[in-house]
């Protein structure tokens, strides 16, 4: 039986699973094939000398590729033409449906994507392509808006939500698809704008970057005005497949939203294909809010708690007893303390609710605090559950040993409009571009899903936030073009300021918080205003910028740039002052001057600050002195190659060129060391691939991969990722 490695998952809080089951021998597959040369040859090639097989679609502007359906042992036969360079083929799933009602995903936080539309425009005749999970069409409030759309996973014209009678059900773009364009009892950003839907991403979430690309091509070909991939993987770097593919879709007129990652609160989190130059990648914010936490009053202990989506809010009011749930029977009346593991959140929260538990805490196995899910519609989920961090979840169980009481109650706490902290983080290595571009409102994120409505919160959800918005200027705006739009929304963002009343870093709110109606009146705009000056790496060095600002008024106006004081170890050139014409577009350089020794080694990053008639302007900026402390090996992928029992393929991508790499697998729970799986000498810079013999795999189980790399000055680095070898 094929399998593919998954290159893609959602950005989202969708549980990620695996299976390994068997198939039927002989089956009707989907699968798609890239290729050397031009597609349409091989179209015919295929079609003359393998009748029995289906040429079901071309790919030839973002990637080389033809789409194929057949029985396993036809497609088998494909894997021997010489002109094949790649086959990918979909894994299945089994899982149960969740949904919601309305009124039962009402949440006192919860956020309506139509507060962001303060304008009087609806996105009308604003075709926006939703590269995702499928919608839910038949949706009362998505069937208005949904015109056509295509499922990559499947390889036919119905993009619909993966039901559970096909696996692991998936509500997620429909989700997406009601932020950007719900018109009904939900209204989304833009109300009017067209849905186009592309099944990218199969069962459970799941789908290979070239079904990704062939989703993007297809609405290329659909002419889609914007795009939004509220999806994406942990390889920061900017010419990974899916970026590049990003970037060519963009160069064809196509405007690409793309979520920027749920990895946070790390430096260097963003995955492509947010990391790709000419996309909007988002980033979350999150609005104010009354929040709940558990305090325990005794040793002035305030536990931060995050609800699970699906989840009925927490509103407990009084004292309540903690138990570990793990080690004791008698849960009624009291909280039920979890670890994650193994068990399904679903079914901890069940088995606490019929022993009567009053709500459940499930604490991390890894360090930091994490998002979960729980099905609430098929086991009937009353009670609340939430999740704490690894580090508060053993301080409860370090006093539950002690044979101490734990008791706990709830507290709220006021928390200001900020930056959620899951929101991935930039720079981008490599070229250390500024990611994410913009904010969006990303957290208790109320729209449709299949059979009804619910919260959910990510970088997912802040995306569709700005593909709306786009909508929403195109319609405004007929005449400007994407690149105008971009620069735009950036130019009338609001930075955000943190605690202390200090901008927050552009690597972590890009050029700030979109505002649509302010970039429909916008009388500047600035174009690129992100200043990534690359990397410093000799004694003394200049690096120039040049950014294009764009005066949209019928009058004469003069900017005046605020020098930054001169800092130790360098200095800016700026233009003082200058003046633009009506309508005028005019380049204007800006130049850092960096004396290496006199800074520390890593990333400095700030603003510089363009003033016009009191209006102010911010642009960050970001330049790395000598090497940073980005990873330099990162998305590991080891798979069974398609149609092969005997070869296993695997992928990793290298940040920069390296002398040696070594693979070794240890097992996960006694850590101990198993065996080396690979090792390469003289890799390069980018995605290196290629092929291992089923002998030389070893023993078939799941792993805990240990990727070693000697860097081109002798520094070792290393990293780990779990791996299965079925």
């Amino acid at each position: 039986m094929g399998r593919i490695l998954v290159l893609m998952c959602l950005l989202s809080i969708i549980p990620i699973t695996s299976s390994f089951a068997a198939e039927p021998e002989d089956h009707i597959q989907s699968i798609i094939i890239e290729v050397e040369g031009d597609p349409n040859e091989h179209k015919e090639y295929v079609q003359t000398h393998y009748p029995s097989v289906e040429v079901v679609a071309v790919y030839t502007k973002l990637f080389n590729g033809i789409a194929l359906q057949g029985e396993d042992q036809a497609l088998d036969r494909m894997q021997s033409l010489d002109f094949v360079k790649n086959i990918h083929t979909v894994q299945t799933y089994e899982a149960t449906e969740q949904t919601t009602t309305l009124e039962a995903a009402a949440d006192p936080n919860a956020v309506f994507p139509a507060e962001l539309n303060t304008t009087g425009y609806t996105g009308e005749g604003v075709k926006v392509g939703v590269i995702d999970t499928g919608i839910d069409y038949e949706h009362p409030d998505l069937q208005k808006n949904y015109q056509k759309g295509y499922d990559l996973v499947d390889l036919d014209d119905d993009p619909m939500e993966t039901t559970s009678q096909q696996g692991i059900p998936t509500l997620h773009g429909s989700h997406v698809a009601g932020i950007i364009a719900a018109d009904g009892d939900m209204k989304g950003v833009a109300p009017d704008a067209d849905i186009y839907a592309y099944r990218a991403l199969g069962p459970g979430g799941q789908g290979t970057s070239i079904q990704v690309i062939a989703a993007m091509e297809q609405a290329v070909e659909d002419g889609v005005d914007v795009m939004n991939l509220s999806l994406g993987n942990n390889v920061n770097g900017p010419d990974y497949p899916t970026s590049v593919a990003v970037n060519k879709a963009a160069q064809l007129g196509v405007a690409v939203v793309i979520a920027n990652g749920n990895n946070g609160p790390g430096d260097w989190t963003v995955g492509s294909p947010a990391t790709a130059n000419k996309a909007m990648s988002v980033g979350a914010s999150s609005p104010k809010q009354e929040i709940p936490f558990l305090y325990e009053r005794w040793e002035d202990k305030k536990i931060e708690i995050t609800p699970m989506a699906g989840s009925i809010p927490w509103d407990l009011n009084t004292f309540y007893d903690l138990v570990d749930a793990e080690t004791t029977k008698d849960l009624d009346g009291k909280i039920a303390l979890f670890q994650r593991g193994s068990i399904p959140f679903t079914e901890k929260a069940r088995l606490a609710q019929e022993k009567g538990a009053r709500a459940v805490v499930i604490y991390n196995k890894d360090e930091g605090a994490f998002q979960g899910m729980i099905d609430n519609k098929q086991q009937h989920i009353k009670i609340p559950v939430v999740s704490i961090s690894k580090a508060d979840g053993e301080w409860l169980v370090d006093k539950l040993k002690d044979k101490q009481k734990v008791s706990l109650e709830t507290h709220y706490q006021t928390k200001q409009q900020s930056i959620a902290e899951f929101s991935s983080r930039g720079p981008v290595t490599v070229n250390w571009n500024i990611k994410p571009d913009i904010l969006a409102p990303g957290t208790s994120i109320l729209s449709t899903v299949p059979g009804g409505y619910q919260v959910l919160q990510g970088t997912s959800m802040a995306a569709p936030h700005v593909a709306g918005a786009i909508a929403l200027l195109k319609e405004a705006k007929p005449d400007w073009t994407n690149q105008q739009i971009y620069g735009a929304l950036k130019t009338t963002a609001v930075q955000m300021k943190d605690g202390n009343k200090q901008l927050v870093q552009p690597i972590i709110q890009g050029m700030g918080l979109i505002k649509p109606q302010e970039a429909m009146e916008t009388e500047t705009i600035l174009y690129d205003p992100q200043l990534a000056f690359g990397q410093i790496t000799d004694y003394s060095q200049s690096k120039r910028e040049n950014i294009v600002i764009e005066n949209t008024t019928n009058e004469t106006q003069t900017y005046r740039f605020n020098v930054p004081y001169k800092r130790a170890g360098y200095s800016w050139k700026l233009p003082t002052s200058f003046t633009l014409e009506p309508k005028e577009k005019k380049k204007v350089p800006i130049e850092l001057k960096v004396t290496s020794p006199q800074l520390k080694t890593g990333v400095h990053q700030g603003w510089i600050t363009l003033e016009r008639k009191g209006k102010t302007y911010r642009l960050p900026y970001l330049f790395v002195n000598q090497s940073a402390d980005n990873p330099k090996a990162m998305g590991f992928e080891f798979t069974l190659k398609p149609f092969s029992k005997e070869e296993f393929t695997y992928r990793l991508y290298l940040t920069e060129p390296t002398k040696r790499v070594e693979v070794d697998l240890y097992n996960p729970d006694t850590l101990m060391f198993e065996r080396n799986l690979m090792t390469k000498e003289a890799l390069d810079t980018g995605v290196n691939e290629g092929q291992i013999d089923k002998k030389k795999v070893g023993k078939s189980g799941h792993y805990l991969a240990i990727i070693t790399i000697q860097l081109a000055n002798g520094k070792y680095e290393s990293y780990e990722t779990m791996i299965a070898i079925p």
